[in-house]
C-alpha cells in the first residue's frame, strides 16, 4: 500500500533531526564521551533551579550556592532551613539518584542589588531598599520585586547610583560567578557523569501576569543577562539574544523556555506583533519560533499542559487535565482577551495559559501567515528556590520556597507566599541525546527531541513515519528501525494532502526507582491529537493507544499499590480520523498507576490529628505521575 510521503521541515539549523545515517554511524572522537550512542540516550535534568543568589530565594532563608546546586545534583548532601542560630540549615536534603545535567537559572533582576545589599560597607549598602530586604524576609523580596510587575521598569537609584552602574558591576561579578560554577561542575572527561548549562531567568510580571522565561546557552562563551530592566517584553527579550548572541561576534547558541504559563492570564503565548504590517508578522513569527523551541509544561508552581471547560476549542473534555492546578474552579475565561493578577491566583483564565492552547494558536498561525511561532516541544523542572534541582520525589518533599515551607504545616497552609497543598515537587526534563555532554544535552532541547515529566524517571520515545510495520515494537532494533524510516518527538513533517494516514510508533518503560523506593507501575498511554478544520476552528481529541485505563490499579490505607500494572508499553498506532489537509499535531501521554501523593506520605506520617488539615476531605491524597512528549506536526499543503 502506497503511503503520502512525508518531508523532514528543518526549523533548527544546530542540531541534526534524524536517521541513522554515516555522520550518527561514525565512531565519536577520543575525546568524546564513553557513552556515545547513535540511537541517542535518555538523560534527565532540572534546567531551573534558584539559589541564595536569587532574590528571592535569598529572602526565603535560603544560603546555597550555585556551587552547592551542582553539588545537590551530583548527588552530595544541602542543608535547608529552619535556619540556626548561625544561619546554617537544619534539615539535610539528598538526591537518592544524581541527575544527568542541570542548570542554575538566577533571576537576571537584581543580582547587583542582592549583592550591594548584602555586601557591609559598599556603596548603597545603608540603602532603605536594602534595610527592608535585609529586615524583612519574604515580605523584603516583595518589595525588591515589586519593579518586576511595571510595564517600566526602573533600578533603585539610591542603591544602584542615579545611571545605574552600581548595580551593574556588581551583577557582571555575580554573573562571573555563575558562569565559572558551570564551568566547574561540568564534567569534561570521557565519563560524561554530569553536564551543566549556562543560564537564567528572565523575569517579567507585568501587570502581575507571569511571563518568565529561561534562558539556556549552548557553551561558556556568553553574553551578560539581558534583565526585565534591559527588555520589559518577550519580543525585546528575543531581539537582545539574538543580537548579543546569534549575530555577535563569538561562539553562542541560545534558547529561551516559558514558564508558568498557567499563571499569565493569557499573555505568555498571546500573539501580539505590534502593529506589524504582514511581512513585519512573519519576521516576528520566525523569530520567535527560532528563540523558543520548548515549554516548561511542569514545575512546583502546577502543571500548563491543558485545562477544561475554557472557550475556543472544541472536543471532549479529557479528564487528565484536572492534574496539579494551581487555579482552582470557579475562574473567569479569558476568551479572546488577557487579563492581569495571575502570579497572585487572580484574574481570568485563557486558553491561552496552557501548552495544548499555544499549541493550537500555533496551527492557526501557520494557516493564516504561513509560519507557526509556536512550534512548543515539552520539559518539566522544579523552579526550586532551595539550591535542590532535580527534588521531586514525593516521599522526600520539604518544599521549594526555603523558610516559606520548610515545615509540614506551613506546606499545608496558604497565604501571601505559598498555595499549600497546591504545591507539588515539580517536574523534570528528559533529552534523547548521542552523550552526556553540554553541546549534545543543548542540541537535543533545540530540535526538541525531549520530553516533560512530573518527577519519575520514565523512559518514552514517540515516532511517525509513512508506515511502521505492526510488529515493530517486538524487533529488537526498533529504534535503528524507527529513526532510519521515520522522524521522532519534536519534529515537523509535511504531507502531500493524500494517502493514508502516518503510523505512529510510541514505547514507554517504568521508572525502576531504588531498592528503597520502586518506581510505578504504568497505567497506559494516550496520543492527543490538535487540529485546525477547514474553517478555521480548534479541535482536541484523545485517543487511548496501549495499556488499561480501568485496571483498577490505586493505593491502600497504608500507601501500598494495589491492582495490576505495566513494565513496558509499546505500539504501533494510525489515527483513524487523518486529514491530511488540515495542519494537526500529536503527543503522547504516558500515565502511572496512582500512588500517594506527599500530602498524603507527610499527613500519614504526622498524624491526623496532629494537623487539622489533614483531616480535610478536599485534601489531594493521591496522583497520577507522567510524562509528555514533545509533539510532532503535520503541516497541510
Amino acid at each position: 500500500m502506497l503511503r503520502a510521503p512525508i518531508r523532514l521541515l528543518v526549523a533548527v539549523a544546530t542540531a541534526a533531526v534524524v536517521g541513522c545515517g554515516s555522520d550518527d554511524d561514525a565512531p565519536p572522537p577520543p575525546d568524546g564521551c564513553a557513552d556515545r550512542n547513535p540511537q541517542r540516550n535518555v538523560y534527565f535534568g532540572d534546567l531551573h533551579v534558584h539559589t541564595a543568589l536569587s532574590f528571592d530565594s535569598y529572602a526565603f532563608d535560603i544560603r546555597n550556592t550555585p556551587e552547592d546546586a551542582y553539588r545537590f545534583a551530583r548527588g552530595e548532601a544541602v542543608e535547608l532551613p529552619p535556619l540556626d542560630g548561625e544561619g546554617r540549615g537544619t534539615q539535610s536534603l539528598q538526591l537518592d539518584r544524581p541527575l544527568d545535567f542541570a542548570a542554575v537559572t538566577e533571576h537576571a533582576e537584581f543580582l547587583g542589588e542582592v549583592d550591594i545589599c548584602l555586601s557591609p560597607g559598599s556603596d548603597g549598602y545603608d540603602a532603605a531598599l536594602c534595610e527592608q530586604f535585609r529586615a524583612n524576609g519574604p515580605l523584603g523580596q516583595t518589595l525588591m520585586g515589586a519593579e518586576l510587575v511595571r510595564p517600566d521598569p526602573q533600578r533603585d537609584a539610591e542603591v544602584c547610583g542615579a545611571d545605574g552602574s552600581r548595580c551593574a558591576t556588581a551583577a557582571r561579578s555575580v554573573w562571573d560567578r555563575i558562569v565559572a560554577a558551570a564551568e566547574t561542575f561540568d564534567d569534561p572527561t570521557p565519563a560524561c557523569a554530569f553536564s551543566t548549562l549556562v543560564g537564567y531567568e528572565w523575569t517579567a510580571n507585568t501587570a502581575a501576569s507571569a511571563r518568565h522565561r529561561n534562558v539556556i546557552f549552548r557553551g561558556a562563551d556568553v553574553p551578560f543577562p539581558t534583565s526585565y530592566m534591559d527588555a520589559s517584553t518577550p519580543r525585546g527579550l528575543w531581539r537582545a539574544l539574538r543580537r548579543d548572541c546569534l549575530e555577535a561576534d563569538r561562539e553562542c547558541d541560545v534558547l529561551a523556555i516559558p514558564h508558568n504559563s498557567n499563571q499569565s492570564n493569557g499573555h505568555a503565548f498571546f500573539l501580539d506583533y505590534a502593529g506589524a504590517d504582514p511581512a513585519g508578522q512573519v519576521e516576528q513569527a520566525e523569530l520567535r519560533a527560532r528563540m523558543e523551541p520548548l515549554v516548561e509544561i511542569i514545575q512546583h508552581k502546577g502543571e500548563s499542559e491543558c485545562a477544561n471547560g475554557l472557550s475556543g476549542i472544541l472536543g471532549a473534555p479529557d479528564e487528565l487535565c484536572d492534574f496539579e492546578k494551581l487555579r482552582q474552579p470557579p475562574i473567569e475565561d479569558c476568551g479572546d482577551g488577557t487579563g492581569s493578577g495571575g502570579v497572585a491566583g487572580a484574574g481570568c483564565v485563557s486558553k491561552l495559559d496552557f501548552a495544548r492552547g499555544a499549541l493550537l494558536s500555533g496551527l492557526e498561525e501557520l494557516v493564516r501567515i504561513g509560519v507557526n511561532p509556536l512550534r512548543l516541544g515539552f520539559v518539566g523542572s522544579t523552579d526550586t528556590h532551595n539550591g535542590t534541582p532535580g527534588a521531586v520525589e514525593e516521599y522526600a518533599f520539604l518544599g521549594h520556597r526555603g523558610s516559606v515551607d520548610d515545615e509540614l504545616e506551613e506546606r499545608l497552609s496558604t497565604g501571601s507566599f505559598r498555595a499549600g497543598p497546591l504545591f507539588n515537587p515539580g517536574g523534570l526534563a528528559a533529552v534523547w541525546a548521542e552523550e552526556n555532554s553540554r553541546e549534545a544535552i543543548f542540541d537535543g532541547l533545540a530540535r526538541r527531541e525531549a520530553y516533560a515529566t512530573s518527577g519519575p524517571r520514565m523512559s518514552v520515545r514517540f515516532f511517525a513515519a509513512p508506515d511502521f510495520a505492526d510488529g515493530l515494537c517486538e524487533q529488537g532494533d526498533m529504534i535503528e528501525r524507527a529513526y532510519r524510516a521515520g522522524v521522532p518527538m519534536g519534529a515537523v513533517v509535511e504531507a502531500d494532502g493524500v494517502g493514508d494516514a502516518p503510523a505512529f510508533l510510541v514505547s514507554a518503560m517504568r521508572d525502576p526507582g531504588t531498592e528503597a523506593h520502586p518506581g510505578v507501575a504504568l497505567q497506559r498511554i494516550q496520543i492527543i491529537k490538535g487540529w485546525v478544520d477547514r474553517s478555521g476552528q480548534a479541535h482536541q481529541r484523545v485517543y487511548e493507544v496501549a495499556g488499561d485505563a480501568g485496571n483498577g490499579a490505586s493505593v491502600d490505607a497504608a500507601c501500598r499499590p494495589t491492582g495490576e500494572g505495566f513494565d513496558s508499553l509499546c505500539t504501533v498506532w494510525r489515527d483513524p480520523d487523518y486529514d491530511a489537509s488540515v495542519p494537526a499535531f500529536y503527543y503522547a501521554r504516558v500515565i502511572e498507576n496512582p500512588s500517594c501523593r506527599w500530602t498524603a506520605l507527610q499527613c500519614m506520617a504526622a498524624g491526623a490529628a496532629d494537623l487539622p488539615a489533614c483531616a480535610d476531605p478536599e485534601l489531594v491524597r493521591t496522583v497520577q505521575e507522567r510524562a509528555w512528549t514533545s509533539p510532532i506536526w503535520f503541516d497541510a499543503d
